[in-house]
């Protein structure tokens, strides 16, 4: 199964070096990291940085191109919600239906799971 990796996923597996380990185990790495989550999960400085940059040498950052973009949208408008979930979360589920169908690693399921809901084959997992 193939995993993708929001900012909230991307701090934690930084943190957790054993579920990492079990990802690689069960041949589940490298994950998608579209490349927008990095302007949510780090802050621009290399020493506080560190542990997400070293994890992100090992992940397939995806860049955003329009098709994504465009997914993402159709996503945000299908979630019947006062508050539409972000852009960054639409991205991250529309990347996961892109890659075919994945796991999400957050740490913050909420609006994930309400994108998700709308996607095809996307769960949703904690990290």
């Amino acid at each position: 199964m193939t995993v993708v990796l929001d900012a909230h996923g991307l701090t934690a597996l930084a943190a957790n070096r054993a579920r990492l380990e079990e990802l690689r185990r069960r041949g589940e790495w490298p994950a998608i990291v579209p490349s927008v989550v990095l302007s949510e999960a780090l802050t621009g400085d290399h020493r506080r940085d560190y542990h997400e940059n070293r994890l992100l040498r090992a992940c397939d950052i995806w860049p955003i191109d329009e098709l994504l973009a465009r997914s993402a949208a159709k996503l945000r408008s299908q979630v019947a919600n006062r508050r539409r979930p972000s852009a960054v979360d639409a991205i991250v589920v529309a990347a996961a239906d892109q890659a075919g169908g994945a796991v999400v690693l957050t740490s913050d399921p909420g609006d994930l799971a309400a994108l998700a809901r709308h996607a095809n084959q996307v769960k949703i997992a904690p990290a």
